[in-house]
């Protein structure tokens, strides 16, 4: 396991974990679906929320966390502890229900996370294929995904609680309208997403197994966007990534610190490497410097409203130059 930091250490001196993909893709594939079968519990009992932020997890002290969720009159909530490795449930009138996180099949963990949920009184059904995904199994035939190796998820874990934190750095800088930092489920990453308060024009859609109709309204206005992500067989490391949505003319050659930041023409954004964060003598600045730029060159050249949206006289990023 990752090793406690003594807490007087500066936060860019905090640990930053090694996490080669080729390492845990597995795992990372069967705790994509895990997370898929408890975001979707969050999203059908929780009431719609523009563009799909009911549905999100969001980074814990422990973990993962769907938050409250509510049940009627009851409210609920599921937890990912990858401290001990285990799925919590628990209820409002202190009922609790443990799963064990440890190789197992999606199958097998979704037959027993509907067991307990039923044991407590939670009748809850969700759609069971995945969301976002090409070749889709459902979830109570799938097993092909039972890999879990606790070393890996709680470096992951680890990982997003660095990026948490200093994403939300990041967003304190913007009053406009903003996305709380927030993980996403269907596309397995951790995002925030500046509006300009603008309409933006109608989206494209073509997301696998995901209705157009959910992307349309997730682009219903600009964007600029950034966000973590693992990794995947296509792209076999972990990375930070920065969209805009219109994308503006002259966006994919704006300059983008740190050097080794790049436009990904595939893509249509901006990619940083998540090795060349943690290996940095400051990740926090090198990482606030990639955010920063993006978002001023989406904003720029989007033509936004930069002194109606940010906060006067907020020295952000510190230390920036």
């Amino acid at each position: 396991m990752t090793p406690s930091t003594p807490p007087d250490l500066p936060a860019s001196a905090l640990p930053w974990p090694h996490l080669p993909f080729e390492a845990w893709k597995d795992t990372c594939a069967t705790l994509h679906l895990w997370t898929q079968i408890v975001g979707k519990i969050r999203a059908t009992q929780t009431p719609w929320v523009n563009h799909s932020w009911h549905v999100t997890l969001y980074v814990a002290a422990r973990g993962l966390t769907t938050s409250p969720i509510p049940y009627g009159g009851r409210t609920f909530q599921i937890d990912f502890d990858f401290i001990d490795h285990r799925l919590l449930i628990r209820t409002d009138d202190g009922a609790s229900r443990t799963i064990d996180l440890k190789p197992r099949s999606v199958a097998d963990f979704y037959r027993e996370l509907f067991g307990h949920l039923s044991d407590l009184g939670l009748e809850i059904q969700i759609h069971p294929v995945p969301n976002e995904l090409v070749d889709v199994i459902p979830f109570q035939e799938d097993t092909v995904h039972a890999a879990y190796d606790p070393e890996y998820a709680h470096r992951f874990w680890h990982a997003l609680v660095q990026a948490d934190r200093v994403f939300k750095r990041f967003r304190s800088g913007f009053i406009g309208k903003c996305s709380p930092v927030h993980f996403f489920w269907g596309s397995f990453d951790l995002a925030v997403t500046r509006f300009s308060g603008r309409p933006a024009p109608e989206h494209p859609g073509g997301v696998p197994n995901c209705p157009d109709w959910v992307t349309r309204e997730a682009y219903s206005h600009e964007v600029s966007s950034c966000g973590f992500w693992p990794g995947s067989e296509a792209m076999p490391y972990p990375l930070f990534y920065a969209y805009a949505y219109p994308e503006p003319a002259g966006f994919s050659a704006r300059r983008v610190r740190p050097e080794q930041a790049g436009y990904d023409a595939n893509l249509r954004e901006f990619i940083l490497p998540y090795g060349l964060v943690r290996q940095a003598p400051d990740p926090d600045r090198m990482l606030l410097q990639f955010l920063q730029d993006s978002y001023e060159g989406a904003a720029d050249l989007g033509g936004w409203d930069r002194p109606g949206l940010e906060r006067t006289g907020f020295p952000f990023p510190p230390a920036v130059g």
